[in-house]
């Protein structure tokens, strides 16, 4: 129960992701006309300055409302979620993300469902008139709903987090949103608390005031960087030696699923994750700091680029306090256990969490073992690495893996995707761990789950698999 929960929110937090990622260039684009051009901007400009209005009430959330709709139900899908969003954001008085992420995707559901209903019963010759008419009605229905009811209640439900939010910035207590964001993202859950709750909290707040400290509350890069710091001079065995390659992904390229790993195998690292979060996060408090846009990815690059004008020396300190709290905590765990440690610590980690994700899985999966029994009669053309979002771990996991097939002589395709987007046609799949179980309910296809995208025993045997096949 428990591990189908997890996975259920998982995906949840995926479909957020998917409707938001595709259009980060246009928050990013957003967000440096804010930077430039606003009053307290770096070139104040008040002809472009007239841009940031209607650019966060009416594009963003329609390119959100657009995309989701697309996902859905195609073109028509996607026609149908931006008519239903404009409903949304006319009816309500501030930006309407999560509106557009209601209501693009259930426009589209509805025009997927009334398509299947009448496209057997459409007279020959009539099939354009009645597709365009039907979706026009639909269309003006679900805008008039959205209107009138989700406009509304979503308006309502922002206000009491933003002020629940905002009574914690109030009082001080702003940092105890680390204990919920940190064992959350080691989770893979951070797509749905940053695109479901701060994303949209943050563009409100900057378009207000130019910036937000929302966008920095759970995806500063400092904490995950003190522990692999302290991995890298305390651990032992292969996390030791794969903490420095991860350093460099996880802050310079904003991938910090690297170090979840890391936390997974000794949970008791969540502690120094918490407090390097939380550290970071009173400094940017206490500093006024805040981002024009949400850094997707969390690189220190990002966090630098939508920095506005005088917050550098807030962005920084907060990020250099986190990695130094973090790195200090993670220290002494390190220091502490060391008598424990074993070389394979870090490729025997998280087993209780298999147990427990192993609860909810509807049938048992692939093992590297079994799925190269499986697939000895049938050679490996097309490998297919899952996560989350598909941008992230599995972009940098399969790029690693094509370049050592690509050394070894060999050519098959290597493509990174979204779990519940891998094509049927893949052969194999590969995941992390913590997302097992929804590899396993998302495709039929073999799957082999992971601790490492960049160097596991599984990613060998596999590599070993296809070179015999070769």
């Amino acid at each position: 129960m428990k591990a189908n929960m997890r996975a259920n929110v998982q995906a949840f937090g995926g479909h957020l992701t998917a409707m938001v990622l595709p259009n980060i260039g246009a928050f990013i684009a957003w967000g440096f006309i804010t930077a430039l051009f606003i009053p307290t901007g770096w070139m104040p400009n008040e002809a472009f300055g007239e841009l940031v209005g209607p650019m966060i009430t009416y594009l963003l959330p329609l390119l959100i409302g657009y995309t989701g709709g697309q996902i859905i139900g195609d073109k028509r899908g996607a026609v149908a979620g931006a008519i239903g969003t404009m409903g949304v954001i006319v009816g309500a008085d501030i930006p309407m993300f999560v509106g557009a992420m209601i209501m693009g995707p259930l426009s589209a559901w509805v025009v997927v469902q009334m398509d299947k209903r009448i496209q057997h019963r459409i007279p020959s010759g009539f099939e354009m008139v009645v597709n365009n008419f039907s979706l026009g009605i639909v269309g003006m229905i679900l805008c008039l709903f959205a209107y009138e009811i989700v406009g509304p209640a979503v308006t309502a439900a922002n206000l009491f987090v933003k002020s629940g939010i905002e009574a914690l910035v109030a009082t001080g207590f702003l940092p105890l949103l680390a204990i919920i964001n940190e064992p959350a993202k080691v989770l893979f859950l951070n797509n749905a608390i940053d695109q479901g709750i701060y994303y949209p909290l943050g563009l409100q707040a900057a378009a207000e005031t130019g910036k937000s400290i929302f966008f920095m509350v759970a995806s500063n890069p400092g904490p995950g960087l003190g522990m692999l710091l302290a991995y890298a001079k305390f651990g032992q065995g292969l996390s030791k030696r794969s903490a420095p390659s991860a350093i460099i992904i996880h802050f310079f390229g904003g991938i910090h699923e690297l170090y979840f790993p890391y936390v997974l195998m000794k949970p008791i690292m969540i502690v120094a994750m918490i407090a390097g979060a939380a550290t970071g996060i009173a400094t940017f408090n206490l500093l006024d700091a805040g981002l024009v846009a949400g850094p997707s990815p969390g690189s220190i690059f990002s966090y630098l680029a939508l920095t506005p004008k005088g917050s550098f020396i807030a962005t920084i300190a907060g990020v250099v306090s986190a990695t130094v709290v973090s790195f200090l905590v993670a220290s002494a765990i390190l220091k502490m256990s060391k008598s424990e440690d074993k070389e394979t610590e870090f490729e025997q980690s998280v087993s209780d969490m298999k147990d427990m994700k192993a609860e909810g899985a509807v049938k048992p999966a692939a093992t590297a073992a079994t799925t190269e029994a499986e697939l000895d009669a049938k050679p490996i053309q097309f490998v297919a690495f899952a996560c989350d979002a598909g941008m992230g771990s599995s972009a940098m996991g399969a790029s690693t893996f094509k370049r050592k097939l690509t050394k070894a002589g060999i050519d098959i395709e290597v493509k990174n995707f979204a779990i519940e987007k891998v094509p049927s046609d893949a052969d194999i799949v590969v995941t992390h761990e913590s997302l097992e179980s929804r590899a396993i309910n998302a495709t039929k296809l073999p799957v082999i789950t992971i601790k490492n995208f960049l160097n596991d025993p599984a990613l060998d045997e596999l590599m070993v698999t296809i070179e015999q096949q070769a």
